[in-house]
């Protein structure tokens, strides 16, 4: 993955990252109260933008990790994607799911971890 593209990708999350927070402040509220599921919405915007200033920083080192900065991007789509979908639809089954992002934002982390170790001796 080129540095560009790695930034384009970073910068398109954390653009989606405030627009689903608006949305689960503004528009989603009543839907979100009413449901009992905001604590869950916040959640997934919280880890969404965390990763999506990682995926920026990430973006900026030379070479891009791919195999941390895919993992970690994975990871996003399915935890905070999975606790969306749970937060609107209240389909149980989608918090099944959301442990399978945790542990791709783990993998992601370990690995990053690991590749500047190397790089550092």
């Amino acid at each position: 993955m080129s540095e560009r593209l790695a930034k384009r990708v970073a910068a398109f999350l954390g653009f989606f990252g405030v627009l689903f927070g608006a949305f689960g402040a503004h528009l989603l509220s009543g839907r979100l109260g009413e449901s009992g599921t905001t604590a869950i919405w916040q959640t997934g915007v919280l880890y969404h933008l965390l990763h999506a200033v990682v995926l920026l920083v990430l973006s900026g080192w030379r070479p891009v990790p791919r195999t941390a900065y895919n993992l970690i991007l994975a990871g996003v789509g399915i935890f905070s994607g999975s606790l969306y979908i749970l937060a609107l639809t209240n389909i149980k089954w989608f918090g099944a799911i959301t442990p399978l992002g945790g542990l791709c934002m783990l993998a992601g982390w370990l690995v990053l971890a690991f590749q500047s170790a190397e790089g550092a001796k």
